[in-house]
């Protein structure tokens, strides 16, 4: 076994050995089922710390050669499948980390290598390890990877596994360097995409965060069959941890299952209605608590960069899903990379790549997933220093103060406060963006609440329901919206349409809060009932 090639199973030994590990092995019924067919190029890319590495171990283990790893599947998902025995351990494997080259010293000067080096060094270690394994193919004089594989199969009829792990981080950490990417590109097309990557090759399997890069109208490695965060297809399970993973977890260590899914849920495709972020999930089982485990990763940083970027509507767009909206956008215009933007969706979508915002395909609406993800964004605002945005989410307690104690005039002044700041995301005056500009002013509710919009009550869709958490003793409320109409309107809805049916399970103090928004005075009104709910 070597460093690069056949790795062995140290690494998810690891994995399946931790406190915590969920069976992911699903995966491999996917990739057994693609092995040697024309869907063999497969690329995965997610957020970080959404498990893209786990992954790449897990198939290094159960494919590579050289190693018994049945002690390390035989009590998961896959073993279960017919063929789990027929490819176990029987492939030479092919596993990198693009961060490993691009991340090396120099061992003589001890300077960082070049990311040209880095490409070299790709070629050079990889032949290195080939040739103690297939000495009789592998000739002192050549440097290029994928002539050596072409050599061996030529020689021995042999096959590769190639994973590699990271396959973008060349892009997004030297992002200038374009004879290093255009060499890059050229070893990736000799290694998946020539006629004698064809023969010697018997699975792909990259990960990355970005999908593949685009050069024109296509994709330079366009035979690859992609599983994005807007599109992942068969592998929805995959991405994150499922609703019924979490669940379970959550009994295991008598953790709030609710807030669990506040914190960390979010993602949802068409195959799968709820993903969660992993790493977040294991971190808050572990600690025992809940709590902002993304600013943590080193994408973090750049947030505030893109979230400044002086595009047409951005800023509006990024108050707007921070006050809990959706907003349309187009995904198809993003170019696969770090560098060319052009335009606001061009941010949203690799804002999506990076886990920041959750996607609609149906829809085409992007959104903020969770309150991880939506503290993360307040903090990047603070150091954008968008003063206003700030001071409406400061003033929020206030607000909650004031609807609590009944205050309808402290309500309506505090709601036109923040609407005279944030008129440009009111731009349609209708209930709709009203809505954003409450949420926003009620910013701080998340503290106390589960906050339910548009939710089917009674004998209609009530606006937004406030319903207490399970430590808080805050009274439970109904917000119901008008747009140049009345507060008493708004009230008359809620009682009518029997909004408080929706709360079967709640007992105690139940306010329903009617709000209009009058167009010619550019002012709210509010009215507040109280009643109690047995």
């Amino acid at each position: 076994m070597g460093i690069f090639l056949n790795p062995g199973k140290k690494a998810f030994a690891e994995a399946v050995r931790s406190e915590i590990y969920v069976d992911k092995t699903g995966l491999i019924q996917y990739t057994n089922k693609v092995l040697g067919t024309t869907q063999k190029c497969i690329c995965v890319s997610r957020p970080r710390r959404f498990g893209k590495s786990i992954a790449a171990d897990m198939l290094a283990a159960y494919y590579g050669i050289g190693c018994d790893a049945n002690d390390l599947f035989q009590n998961y998902s896959i073993a279960k499948h017919a063929d789990y025995k027929k490819h176990l351990n029987n492939y030479h494997v092919i596993c990198v980390d693009m961060n490993s080259f691009l991340y090396r010293r120099d061992k003589t000067t001890g300077k960082a290598v070049t990311p040209l080096q880095a490409v070299g060094l790709f070629h050079t270690e990889i032949i290195r390890e080939l040739k103690l394994q297939f000495p009789q193919s592998v000739l002192e004089e050549c440097s290029d990877l994928p002539a050596v594989l072409a050599q061996i199969n030529e020689d021995s009829g042999e096959q590769f596994i190639i994973i590699i792990d990271e396959w973008d981080s060349l892009f997004r950490e030297a992002k200038q360097e374009i004879e290093a990417q255009e060499a890059y590109m050229e070893l990736l097309r000799g290694l998946f995409k020539n006629a004698a990557s064809r023969k010697f090759l018997k699975l792909a399997y990259m990960t990355g965060i970005l999908p593949i890069k685009k050069y024109g109208t296509e994709s330079a490695l366009n035979n690859f069959r992609e599983f994005t965060m807007i599109h992942p297809g068969p592998l929805s399970a995959y991405v994150g941890f499922t609703e019924e993973e979490v669940a379970d977890l959550c009994r295991r260590y008598t953790m709030d299952f609710e807030e669990a899914k506040n914190w960390y849920d979010g993602y949802s495709f068409q195959k799968i209605a709820h993903i969660y972020n992993p790493n977040a999930v294991v971190n808050a089982m572990l600690d025992g608590e809940f709590q902002n485990y993304w600013s943590r990763t080193e994408t973090y940083e750049s947030l505030k960069n893109y979230i400044s970027m002086n595009f047409d509507g951005l800023k509006d767009v990024i108050i707007q899903l921070l006050a809990g909206c959706r907003c349309m956008i187009d995904i198809e215009t993003f170019e696969n990379d770090m560098v060319h933007f052009q335009s606001k969706d061009d941010v949203m979508t690799v804002l999506i790549h990076l886990g920041y915002l959750a996607y609609d395909s149906a829809k085409r609406e992007v959104y903020i997933p969770n309150e991880e993800v939506r503290s993360a964004f307040v903090r990047a605002i603070k150091k954008c220093e968008w003063n206003y945005v700030i001071q409406a989410i400061e003033a929020s307690d206030q607000l909650l103060q004031a609807t609590w104690r009944k205050d309808e005039e402290a309500v309506a002044k505090a709601i036109d406060q923040v609407h005279l700041e944030h008129a440009s995301i009111l731009k349609n005056n209708d209930e709709n963006s009203l809505s954003c500009v409450i949420s926003l002013a009620y910013y701080h509710a998340v503290n106390e609440y589960r906050i339910l919009r548009e939710m089917p009550a009674g004998k209609g869709y009530a606006d937004l329901i406030f319903l207490p958490r399970k430590h808080s003793d805050k009274p439970a409320m109904i917000v119901e919206l008008k747009h140049n109409q009345s507060a008493g309107h708004a009230l008359r809805q809620i009682e009518e349409q029997q909004y408080a049916k929706a709360l079967t399970m709640y007992q105690g103090e139940l306010l329903f809060v009617g709000i209009n928004y009058d167009k010619k005075s550019k002012t709210h009104q509010c009215l507040i009932q109280s009643i109690q709910k047995n």
